[in-house]
């Protein structure tokens, strides 16, 4: 087990990021109004995509449905990388942070590979593939996310992971208020307090918030990809600093929160 002395030297680490992120620049105000704009004239059956994807986010928090990730692949992909044996969940949770962080950054290289390819695919068509790039950018966000969250011991088919795992993905495609109000939100969460965890999940029963977020952040990048044959281009660019962002906020959110057990944990038993 890690030393307290290097528990908080991360968890510092973690805070420092945690800080850089709340800060929205303009430029970045700027890019998500072309996507405002561009929905006053989205066609019919692209909006109807959208709908569907507003259910199946809502399915997703309800029962997992068809977003859930494997956690058998997962442990075999830590155990390729780390050479540790994992057979469940529960042979996670004394693996050194460090690790931890090693394999889930390992992933992300490999998800960022699956996002460029599907953001190139879908850049052909222009705006006719951009309903299918949506839902399938969406899929592979909420892998990620929940694949970094096994990685780090906590399991997906719980409900309240479900609900921190989206709060992850609304707080890397949020604005400095979002973040703030999300940070709070996912530490009541990670304390277990279960008054305060309700109110989360009955907040984001709202949870179309989410997918506004995440379909507003594409901003200009998702503009250029309607242009057919051009959009391959900016597609894969899109996808790529998408699920890189991501990737990141779940590696460094999930971290802080094994840090913070673990510091209790040494905390209870040098009171002991």
């Amino acid at each position: 087990m890690e030393t307290k002395e290097y528990l908080l030297r991360e968890l510092k680490e973690i805070e420092k990021w945690e800080k850089d992120q709340k800060g929205l620049w303009f430029w970045e105000r700027i890019t998500r109004l072309p996507f405002k704009l561009l929905d006053k004239v989205t066609p019919k059956f692209i909006q109807t995509k959208i709908g569907t994807l507003l259910d199946e986010i809502g399915g997703y928090i309800q029962n997992g449905g068809q977003y859930l990730s494997n956690k058998k692949s997962v442990y075999q992909f830590f155990e390729k990388k780390t050479g540790r044996p994992i057979n469940e969940l529960s042979d996670l949770q004394d693996v050194p942070v460090e690790e931890m962080k090693k394999v889930s950054l390992e992933l992300a290289d490999k998800r960022k590979g699956a996002a460029t390819l599907q953001g190139a695919s879908t850049g052909i068509g222009g705006i006719f593939t951009l309903a299918i790039d949506i839902p399938a950018i969406l899929a592979i966000s909420l892998k990620t996310l929940q694949e970094i969250a096994i990685i780090h011991g906590y399991d997906p088919n719980d409900k309240q992971e479900r609900v921190y795992i989206l709060k992850c993905l609304q707080f890397s495609t949020s604005d400095y208020v979002g973040k703030e109000a999300i940070l709070n939100e996912l530490s009541e969460i990670s304390e277990k307090d279960d008054e305060k965890s309700r109110e989360v999940i009955s907040q984001i029963q709202g949870w179309r918030e989410v997918t506004l977020t995440f379909t507003e952040s594409f901003g200009w990048k998702k503009l250029f990809q309607m242009v057919p044959v051009a959009g391959i281009i900016f597609g894969a660019f899109a996808n790529r600093s998408m699920i890189s962002d991501l990737s990141e906020t779940g590696t460094m959110l999930y971290q802080k929160r094994r840090i913070m057990e673990r510091l209790g944990s040494v905390s209870n038993s040098t009171n002991d």
